[in-house]
């Protein structure tokens, strides 16, 4: 009997179909495509890396060694980053390291914990900022709040003259913005860092160095991690204001129209600003103003030269020494003792 057209068609149907599956099983094409790899692929693009290369979330304990110009802990700047293994033909078996966490997206059910985002900037305390011209220790305040603040700074440092803190509180306010994924500059921030490598020698400026060490040591363990940093209302302030010492010679006594050296540490403010608006007191008499220094100071130190006034009480009498300025008041108690009145000195007359 003839074979009928339709019988032809169905076998040459079967042939084609056998010859298809041959090919794929020679080309290794065992099931569906690979949701792992899938999976792998995917978190690789959403987190700023490449194809098949997860973003670390692992923490290392190595110590960095210094700051590369990138921000990041040592290694060659600009160095193209490793590139994952190629992908298998085969189904995957080992499942995918997660991506790095954000603090600002809490973790599913069973993934890894959100980051913790580094300590900003503990309080000033504010400075008063009398003369509202922008001065390192008012900046630092601007920057407690770091929505707004950071970019705030980073318009204003250029009216101030170059200098370390200027430079420190450039990389702070890089890093702040860098961080938080709005901008910024983490080679900005490490070349600030560098400017304060010798550790800062006014309060302010330490909690800066302090808080930019900290930032930077986060990028460097979560490369590309972004967080959301919140202002400290409840830390310590970064400086101690107080009278350090009053100095009234070698035997601790002063008469009217003596001097006096008070040494003030832990300013947090403009010191120039504080020999301006500033009083003095002592035993309660207000010393006319202006207030002098003999020199700017050092760091976070001022030293005052104040002339005793007459007071109204007997030699041999303990005196207090007060400082106000901007609301605030420093006391340094029983401070000196009253010498009797030089006879020769004018300010001594009734």
């Amino acid at each position: 009997m003839g074979i009928s057209l339709g019988t032809r068609i169905a076998g040459l149907c079967l042939a084609g179909t056998v010859a298809v599956i041959a090919a794929s099983c020679a080309a290794g094409e065992v099931g569906p495509p690979d949701r792992a790899q899938e999976a792998n692929v995917a978190g690789g693009f959403a987190n700023g890396g490449r194809a098949g290369t997860p973003h670390p979330a692992a923490e290392s304990s190595a110590p960095a060694p210094s700051w590369a110009p990138d921000g990041s802990g040592g290694g060659p700047v600009g160095a193209p980053p490793a590139a994952g293994p190629p992908a298998s033909p085969t189904r995957a078996t080992t499942p995918t390291a997660p991506a790095a966490p954000r603090a600002d997206r809490p973790a599913k059910d069973g993934g890894p914990p959100p980051l913790t985002a580094p300590a900003w900037l503990p309080p000033g305390p504010v400075s008063p900022d009398t003369d509202a011209v922008p001065d390192p220790e008012s900046l630092y305040d601007r920057l407690r709040t770091p929505g707004t603040g950071c970019a705030d700074v980073l318009r204003a440092l250029p009216s101030l003259p170059p200098s370390d803190d200027r430079r420190l509180l450039h990389g702070l306010a890089n890093a702040c913005l860098a961080v938080q994924g709005r901008g910024g500059s983490w080679e900005a921030a490490a070349l600030g860092h560098g400017a304060s490598a010798g550790r800062p020698d006014d309060c302010k400026s330490r909690a800066a160095h302090d808080v930019l060490t900290g930032l930077l040591e986060f990028h460097r363990r979560h490369p590309g991690a972004t967080v959301r940093l919140e202002p400290a209302p409840t830390a310590a302030p970064a400086c101690a204001y107080a009278i350090a010492a009053v100095d009234a010679g070698t035997d601790g006594t002063a008469g009217p129209g003596g001097t006096l050296s008070v040494e003030l540490s832990g300013t947090y403010f403009d010191h120039a600003e504080l020999l301006r608006d500033g009083e003095v007191s002592v035993g309660g008499v207000s010393v006319p103003a202006p207030l002098t220094a003999p020199s700017a100071g050092s760091g976070d130190r001022l030293r005052l030269a104040v002339t005793v006034p007459v007071v109204p009480a007997v030699p041999g009498t303990a005196l207090d020494v007060r400082v106000r300025y901007g609301g605030t008041e420093v006391v340094r108690e029983d401070a000196f003792v009253l010498a009797a009145p030089d006879p020769l000195t004018p300010s001594a007359s009734p």
